[in-house]
């Protein structure tokens, strides 16, 4: 069923514009607290967690608003992760937890992500459900009223002793380059890898509401990789700005991504015994090195839609263990039902600390295969089929590549853009065929 409101990642926009307008979000909150009566029980309660931007507290505030005309209680998180919120759900007395945050994208945008009692997305039938309601309440006008809210001080630290426990011994020794991104992890990431024995170096951990992901966090390593090699230090990590997701540099300088991650944890999980089936669940995006590296060690890759969303229900159905995105996403599903930024630094830095080795070292035999990205703003979202000079560019470029090369162009499910990968053995053909498909794609239907 087709969804206008939720993306792949909730629902997102430019706060205080549609779908972000007080009107809307106020009517989200009645639509869900309608939801959690039905499925919650006669005493429902919502747990609320939200970023540093300078919106997510009046945004907050609108959704509560919203859910207490439905006479649902909630408890408001304070600047927490997105995991956090996740986790504290499914451990708590929470019918749903709501995540305000647009992760990676500028200060200007927000977002409300929602999960379940389970600590999963809600499905796609209950997001459908809760919209058709969202455009009733409009449509019969709304008159929106925000509720305050004050921190709960104790459930961001319940979170974090949570991700202290998943983890014995100490990092006692190791210079850890930490950049939160001026995001939401901002205060809880540096307390966590000191508590863990690691000397910290902290980098963007100033949120002033407006320079949140500003050349800094998990899509602008290039501060992070200076540090490190400035500091001599072992390892540098950097958060987006919910931190549901990490990147890495090496000691070396090297930039260890979400594909390297999940090598370097299923080599791990593997030699231990803990990756059923030898699978290891990725999207579309990552990388055809990583492929082939796992199939040297005799393990399978599983590729879903773009998305942890998708990523997290393919490994439900397939009993997988261990999944994730080239972007930083990874779930380690013995510890969280979602990508975990923070998680999934503490289980690469304890696989590093008992192989004895550095990044570098663990990210042996990944070659990477030439990639490259472009974005295209579009005005409208048609299918491939629709676009015949398009899809005639994808097919000269995948005549050409032969087999030895990937082509995939898909729609954003949270911004208007039109997405071009391309990945093949040869650097310059790489970067052509990316420029012409999305010249294409720009002459047909660019905004």
């Amino acid at each position: 069923m087709g969804k206008e409101l939720f993306g792949t990642d909730g629902i997102r926009g430019v706060a205080g514009e549609y779908p972000l307008d007080p009107q809307t979000i106020h009517a989200f909150g009645v639509a869900l607290g309608s939801d959690a009566r039905q499925h919650g029980g006669d005493d429902p309660e919502i747990l609320i967690g939200a970023d540093t931007r300078e919106s997510s507290q009046w945004i907050a505030e609108q959704v509560a608003g919203g859910l207490g005309e439905r006479a649902v209680r909630v408890r408001y998180a304070g600047v927490i992760t997105t995991p956090g919120v996740a986790y504290l759900t499914r451990t708590g007395p929470f019918v749903a937890g709501i995540m305000i945050s647009a992760s990676h994208n500028p200060y200007q945008d927000n977002g409300i992500k929602v999960f379940g009692h389970s600590g999963f997305k809600l499905p796609d039938d209950e997001e459908h459900a809760v919209e058709q309601e969202i455009f009733r309440l409009r449509a019969n006008g709304v008159a929106p009223a925000r509720a305050p809210l004050n921190a709960d001080a104790g459930l961001d630290q319940s979170y974090l002793e949570y991700l202290l426990s998943t983890f014995s011994g100490s990092l006692g020794g190791l210079r850890l380059v930490v950049d939160c991104g001026h995001g939401a992890a901002y205060r809880l990431a540096p307390e966590l890898f000191r508590r863990m024995g690691a000397r910290v170096i902290p980098l963007f951990c100033e949120p002033t509401g407006r320079n949140i992901n500003l050349g800094c966090g998990a899509l602008h390593t290039a501060a992070l990789r200076e540090a490190v090699l400035a500091e001599k230090a072992d390892a540098g990590v950097a958060f987006d700005g919910d931190a549901d997701r990490a990147i890495f540099v090496a000691s070396s300088g090297r930039t260890v991504d979400g594909d390297a991650v999940l090598l370097i944890a299923a080599r791990a999980l593997r030699a231990v015994g803990h990756l059923p089936g030898d699978l290891v669940v990725a999207t579309v995006m990552s990388n055809l090195g990583l492929e082939k590296a796992l199939a040297r060690e005799g393990i399978r890759l599983l590729r879903t839609p773009v998305g942890d969303k998708y990523v997290l229900e393919e490994m439900v159905r397939q009993g997988a263990l261990l999944g994730g995105e080239q972007s930083g996403h990874v779930i380690f599903r013995e510890f969280a039902t979602t990508g975990d930024g923070m998680l999934t630094a503490v289980r690469l830095l304890a696989i590093a600390r008992d192989a004895g080795v550095g990044l570098d070292e663990l990210c042996h035999g990944l070659e990477i295969y030439p990639q490259s990205i472009a974005n295209v703003r579009v005005r409208e979202k048609k299918a491939l089929t629709q676009l015949p000079a398009v899809a005639a560019e994808i097919q000269r470029c995948e005549d050409a590549f032969a087999g030895a090369g990937r082509v995939l162009v898909r729609f954003s499910g949270t911004e208007p853009l039109a997405r071009v990968m391309v990945e093949g053995p040869d650097k310059r053909q790489v970067d052509e065929f990316t420029a012409r498909i999305a010249q294409a794609i720009q002459r047909e239907i660019g905004a």
